[in-house]
């Protein structure tokens, strides 16, 4: 068995808890609160679950074996997402990964398989360090499995900083063996991506070529996935499609919810070259957005926060610190509105827009390519973009009591730093969640040295 011992960068997570004498298990969704409970367990509640859950020892109990049974195999895929559940470990005994997560999290075999599989599963020689709303408990206990006394009697982790240790990687097989210490993140209900069953991915491929292919990407599923599904892609069923022996490999992103060109590269080398050509601005893109107003010919700038997290919070005056945000109305034609049974089809969401008459297609030329610019963009001018549940109800508040965003027309003035940033995390706070199939969003065309590579998506899904 192979030891584990390379290492990634961990993202920031919401709850850590680690065990000194064996594994603690945590349960944690979005928006829910943690307490510690007792010595031999912990309990995770929000408003519509508490969930305490016992050591490994206890792990035979009725609850367990119900607990069990809720999970089968990742395939075939369900129709709905479940609530995200992430799961905080920390090894006792050295074995196999496959091994362990089946014990710690009482789940079946192929389950944690499957898991390991989709990309869901990821370990750090030393548990990461809590986040600042750990509870006293929980910093004691990650000080213990962290003390230095036990720390250097570790091979594994000779040579490296605590800091390094404490990166993390993707577990890629079943049998990598994971020794006591190791701190593991499971993603056991990781984010599915049924629109992929449903594709025929052969009809999307607009071109192929030796070096590259350019994919018309359907909106409701993601170029190279996501944390913790790098299965269900369209790296993954492009390739299928193609029969292809070698996969083919992400160039560039756009968002799960837009459809339309996608470049992937079908060597490491063009790969690198495409990456060249984004960074020297030799790429072009144009994009079709299905806007609920007007939007005005011309130039638009504003200023993004830079915040990780969506959704994005954009100034229209400039703020130090923020990144410059820029794009090119081409021109904007009134259209109908997508009739009831069209939305349906690519499950926009109703989000009672005032007039659903006319909507109106611009195309859009990006002069910047920052996350969510389009959608965070139109929606300050009050033009939101037609399905977007995150982007839309915010402009509707603003539409509603003008002022109330804080970086709007009409800014308000803020004494430090804090105050704004207070301001922001209250403004974002208007903003819906993120779509789950579309939105009125498509990367139209991309070309690249000076158009002698030149492809067209052909029409948007609203006016198929």
């Amino acid at each position: 068995m192979a030891m584990a011992s390379s290492l990634l960068c961990i993202p920031n997570c919401r709850s850590l808890v680690v065990g000194p004498l064996t594994i603690l298990r945590t349960f944690f969704t979005t928006h829910q609160t943690t307490k510690f409970c007792s010595s031999t367990s912990f309990c995770h509640t929000n408003s519509s679950r508490a969930f305490s859950l016992p050591l490994i020892s206890a792990l035979s109990t009725p609850d367990s074996k119900r607990y069990s049974e809720e999970y089968g195999r990742l395939l075939p895929c369900p129709a709905d997402n479940f609530q995200p559940r992430i799961e905080h470990l920390v090894v006792k005994q050295g074995e196999t990964i496959l091994d362990f997560i089946t014990k710690a999290l009482d789940l079946p075999p192929l389950y944690v398989a499957d898991l390991i599989h989709f990309g869901a599963v990821f370990y750090a020689l030393v548990c990461p360090k809590p986040p600042l709303t750990a509870t006293p408990e929980e910093l004691k206990l990650y000080k213990e499995v962290t003390d230095p006394s036990v720390l250097k009697m570790r091979p594994s982790i000779k040579g490296k900083t605590v800091r390094e240790a404490q990166k993390t990687f993707r577990i890629t097989h079943t049998h990598q063996f994971v020794e006591a210490g190791t701190y593991v993140r499971v993603h056991v209900r990781p984010k599915r991506f049924p629109r992929c069953y449903e594709i025929d991915w052969r009809s999307r491929i607009i071109a192929v070529t030796e070096s590259y292919v350019v994919l018309n990407k359907p909106a409701g599923t993601s170029v190279g996935g996501t944390t913790d599904n790098i299965e269900e892609t369209c790296v993954n069923f492009a390739t299928r499609a193609l029969e292809l022996t070698t996969p083919l490999m992400t160039t560039h992103q756009i968002d799960n919810c837009t459809e339309g060109c996608v470049v992937l590269a079908r060597t490491k080398d063009y790969c690198s070259v495409f990456h060249r050509k984004i960074r020297e601005k030799q790429v072009k893109k144009l994009y079709l957005a299905l806007a609920a107003a007007y939007v005005p010919c011309g130039v638009m700038t504003h200023y993004m926060r830079p915040f990780r997290m969506a959704p994005k919070v954009i100034s229209k005056d400039l703020i130090k610190g923020w990144n410059m945000c820029q794009l090119e109305v081409l021109e904007c034609r009134k259209v109908p509105w997508p009739n009831g049974s069209v939305e349906e089809a690519y499950g926009i969401k109703d989000i009672s827009w005032p007039n659903k008459e006319f909507a109106y297609q611009c195309k859009i030329s990006l002069l910047t390519g920052r996350t969510h610019q389009i959608r965070a963009q139109l929606a300050a001018c009050g033009a939101p973009i037609v399905g977007d549940s995150m982007y839309m109800p915010a402009a509707m508040a603003e539409l509603a009591s003008p002022g109330l965003n804080p970086f709007g027309e009409k800014k308000k003035q803020f004494e430090s730093e804090a105050h704004r940033e207070q301001a922001a995390e209250e403004w974002a706070a208007k903003h819906g969640k993120e779509p789950g199939v579309a939105i009125g969003l498509q990367a139209c065309q991309i070309s690249w040295d000076d158009g002698d590579h030149f492809y067209d998506a052909g029409p948007p899904w609203w006016a198929q």
